[in-house]
């Protein structure tokens, strides 16, 4: 596993990056909610617990219309991907290509 350990990072951060356009071009609670259980799901797996209990309240409220504030909690999943996207990319320097 450690020999795909980079491929993992690598994986992580841009189906990450495709996730969150997902949530932000979502056009009904349903394809909101669904975006928000992945990315959950794949946060949770890499240890980023804190974006993935972002994006599971993200995916309750979206499960619970009108969607109000879903933009700022939307943000909130960018910035704390933004942190995690910046420990990730110098953890996958610590390995060669």
């Amino acid at each position: 596993m450690e020999s795909d350990y980079p491929l993992l990072l690598d994986t992580f951060i841009n189906d990450s990056e495709t996730r969150l356009g997902e949530l932000r071009n979502a056009t009904h609670a349903g394809a909101l909610a669904l975006a928000a259980h992945s990315f959950k799901g794949s946060s949770s797996n890499m240890g980023a617990l804190q974006l993935a209990e972002l994006c599971h309240e993200l995916e309750e409220r979206a499960k619970r219309p009108p969607l109000l504030d879903i933009e700022e909690l939307i943000n909130r999943i960018d910035g704390e991907f933004a942190t995690v996207r910046r420990l990730y990319r110098d953890e996958r320097q610590r390995f060669p290509c």
